[in-house]
């Protein structure tokens, strides 16, 4: 079989382990975009400690690059598929859109975008802007961190469902191109990908976790395992926070099992004492290139986990105000590392 050219957007902890898959099954020549960690890969490659592939030094896909190909600029062929492994911040600029689009021609009929992303609702803009594509649906459950740029641990098993996005012009395609992609990404047999059906009620479910745990844990600056011991967080603030999500679900018809609220608090082994995306981010002290500013805190990912969910419960008449009460403060957490980073406009200091 021809191998087709996979486009991975975002080489940290998600993306370079779906890199690795998509090249040792032998059915795919990847070219992975990196950006903060690029130097680094590009001289050394990456030191890989996983649980699915053992350790690998020096590893490098087939092409590395800084930037996303200008297909057209640079007379690329179109790639067979695009997989975005960035986290999805709307707010922040660029959009997700708008950095795929150097590579996706703007009649795209032949390129299958796969958005190995979290959160509900991300396939619209990108539906909007390339009504013909087929956009797959990503949902990943892996352990896997980037602790320095190029160094990759993956110390939980690699579980990736891919579904095909609903939409009126590409259905039939895209739920073709789903089980292409399913085969291909598994065919190493490092890692445990399938098939899913059920786009819907995949995001659903792991928006349990995510819509909850993630921005709990951000403001309160506990792990997943503290927030279960601290006294009364789980009780008071956690599950109520995930029976909101699970009533919004049943509301438009996703049914999740009685079980998802226990499974989704206890998914985290108590004892690793995890740190979710959003407290990682917020606790994230970085220095910018040719400038001695430190920031504090990255930019989190809470509109797509958060606000959507939040959005859609809305309009189905489901009273939830413990997820209207985390939103306003993630969106005031996002405020706080705009201000950081000079993006907003901030009144001088009376007597100053």
């Amino acid at each position: 079989m021809k191998k087709k050219n996979v486009l991975v957007i975002g080489g940290g902890s998600v993306g370079t382990i779906a890199a690795l898959n998509l090249e040792i099954g032998g059915l795919a020549n990847v070219t992975i975009v990196l950006r903060s960690n690029y130097h680094v890969v590009s001289t050394k490659g990456y030191d890989i400690e996983s649980c699915d592939h053992g350790i690998l030094r020096g590893w490098k896909p087939s092409f590395v690059r800084n930037t996303v190909p200008d297909i057209a600029k640079e007379l690329l062929d179109p790639y067979d598929y695009i997989v975005l492994a960035t986290k999805n911040i709307p707010d922040i600029p660029p959009t997700a859109v708008d950095l795929v689009s150097p590579a996706l021609p703007s009649d795209n009929t032949h390129t299958t975008l796969v958005l190995i992303q979290n959160g509900l609702n991300i396939e619209k803009p990108f539906l909007e802007r390339w009504p013909n594509t087929a956009v797959l649906s990503g949902v990943s459950l892996i352990g896997s961190a980037e602790l320095e740029p190029g160094k990759i641990v993956q110390d939980d098993k690699d579980r990736l469902l891919i579904g095909a996005f609903p939409s009126a012009t590409t259905r039939k395609d895209a739920e073709q191109k789903a089980q292409e992609f399913v085969g291909m990404y598994g065919r190493g047999g490092k890692t445990d990908c399938k098939y899913s059906p059920d786009v819907l009620h995949d995001r659903w479910r792991k928006l349990v976790y995510n819509a909850c745990l993630n921005p709990i844990c951000a403001i309160t600056g506990l792990d997943t395992g503290r927030i279960r011991l601290a006294d009364g967080a789980a009780e008071g603030l956690v599950k109520p926070a995930m029976r909101e999500i699970v009533a919004a679900a049943r509301k438009i018809g996703v049914e999740l099992g009685d079980d998802v609220v226990e499974y989704m608090l206890e998914v985290d082994p108590l004892e690793i004492y995890l740190a979710p995306s959003m407290l990682a981010d917020v606790r994230k002290v970085s220095i910018p290139i040719h400038t001695c500013a430190i920031s504090l805190g990255n930019f989190i990912e809470f509109e797509n986990l958060l606000g959507e969910p939040l959005r859609e419960g809305r309009k189905a008449g489901v009273p939830m105000p413990t997820l209207e009460v985390l939103c306003q403060i993630a969106r005031a957490i996002q405020w706080r590392t705009k201000e950081e980073r000079g993006l907003v406009e901030v009144p001088a200091k009376r007597g100053q």
